[in-house]
């Protein structure tokens, strides 16, 4: 097996005719067949080859192989965004009244998915603590389906013990997914710890430079080829430029990963000795109150700070304005370092007592570090602290 830097950037590589050396783009809603009846054995499945790209295009496969390859998966299916990864995941291998176990502190929008859309369709979820693994084992019932985690949480950064609750789910019966979008592959592999599926938001750190759009779901072929029969038919399709683009930014992933996550413990370290901080949430840090399991499950912290500052929203605005050089925007996993305060953007539409439970107060900051000079980051920050 080809190390993980290599298949970073050969694997999914298929070249056309042309003998092309970078990886080919697509641009094509559909295919031409040889003959009516090769078009007939093409949609009938009895032979393999491109249809229509709503489900079948080259670009879209080798985004997609290279991405299992890094998973250590046998496929990967792309679709338009992460939301829409999740959704097809769902949507593919569940159905009216089944029920679902996530973690607490989910991304705003998964949170809004799990506990307000696909009620709508007789899919219940119950919220536990995540890093609680009894409350996973408590919360599941004769229904339950899956388990759904993202490790580390956004904003605050909370770990799952991926091994110990995909134990727990494996003795019922029951799936594991795990968002994976704030390591990736290059810093946790959840299929080697027992997952049965891994989410990403492609948008994030495996396109890298905040340019498109973009999510794929990761796992064995059996569970694959489910999702694929509902992304074939509903449509929730990653395009051929969009794949494009995230197959080059899984060529730099480990490099810019490692380079973010060593920035972000620098800075992670430096916030905890600012006055104005009250807290930091930084897996890599000893005061973590998980850092014994981010180094068993990670390879690095991830390149994602959250810190509270003291004054609440009001000194936390203050804060983000100041600044000068990171971008005040919601997206994170950019090159560029970016700031945004979640309980009125990516958290504002839960409740407050919701946003409460889940620790996202009115002081708390998020900060994904890009590769910019640490030294210039503090500085940055600085102007709003105190």
């Amino acid at each position: 097996m080809q190390d993980f830097d290599t298949l970073a950037i050969r694997a999914g590589i298929e070249r056309s005719q042309f003998n092309e050396h970078s990886e080919a783009m697509y641009l094509t809603s559909s295919f031409v067949f040889d003959s009516a009846a090769q078009a007939a054995a093409r949609f009938s499945g009895e032979e393999e080859g491109y249809v229509y790209a709503r489900f079948t295009n080259p670009t879209v496969t080798a985004m997609q192989d290279r991405l299992a390859a890094l998973e250590g998966a046998e496929a990967c299916i792309a679709t338009a965004s992460g939301m829409a990864a999740i959704l097809a995941l769902v949507m593919a291998l569940l159905k009216s009244g089944d029920h679902v176990v996530a973690s607490q502190g989910l991304f705003g929008s998964t949170q809004q998915l799990f506990g307000n859309i696909f009620s709508k369709f007789g899919i219940e979820t119950t919220f536990v603590p995540a890093a609680d693994v009894a409350a996973y084992e408590a919360a599941i019932r004769p229904q339950t389906r899956l388990i759904f985690v993202e490790t580390p949480s956004n904003p605050l950064t909370e770990l799952v013990d991926i091994a110990a609750v995909a134990e727990v789910a494996h003795r019922h019966e029951v799936l594991l997914a795990v968002d994976n979008c704030f390591c990736t592959p290059a810093l946790q592999r959840p299929l080697e710890l027992g997952a049965d599926v891994v989410i990403h938001s492609a948008t994030k750190y495996l396109d890298g430079q905040g340019r498109v759009l973009g999510g794929a779901v990761v796992g064995n072929k059996v569970l694959m080829d489910e999702v694929f029969r509902f992304l074939r038919t509903a449509g929730p399709t990653l395009s051929p430029f969009n794949a494009w683009v995230i197959l080059k930014g899984l060529e730099t992933l480990r490099l810019r990963m490692e380079a973010q996550s060593a920035s972000a413990l620098a800075l992670a370290e430096w916030l905890e000795g600012q006055p104005w901080v009250s807290r930091v949430y930084y897996p890599g840090l000893p005061s973590h109150p998980q850092h014994a399991l981010a180094l068993r499950q990670q390879r690095m912290g991830g390149a994602i700070v959250s810190f509270d500052v003291v004054g609440g929203r009001e000194a936390a605005w203050r804060l983000i304005d100041a600044t000068r050089l990171i971008s005040i925007t919601a997206n994170l996993g950019d090159t560029k370092s970016t700031i945004t305060h979640p309980a009125s953007t990516t958290h504002g539409r839960i409740s407050p007592e919701a946003r409460a439970a889940m620790g996202v107060s009115e002081g708390l900051i998020r900060v994904a570090v890009g590769l910019e000079s640490i030294d210039d980051l503090k500085t940055d920050l600085a102007r709003g602290l105190g």
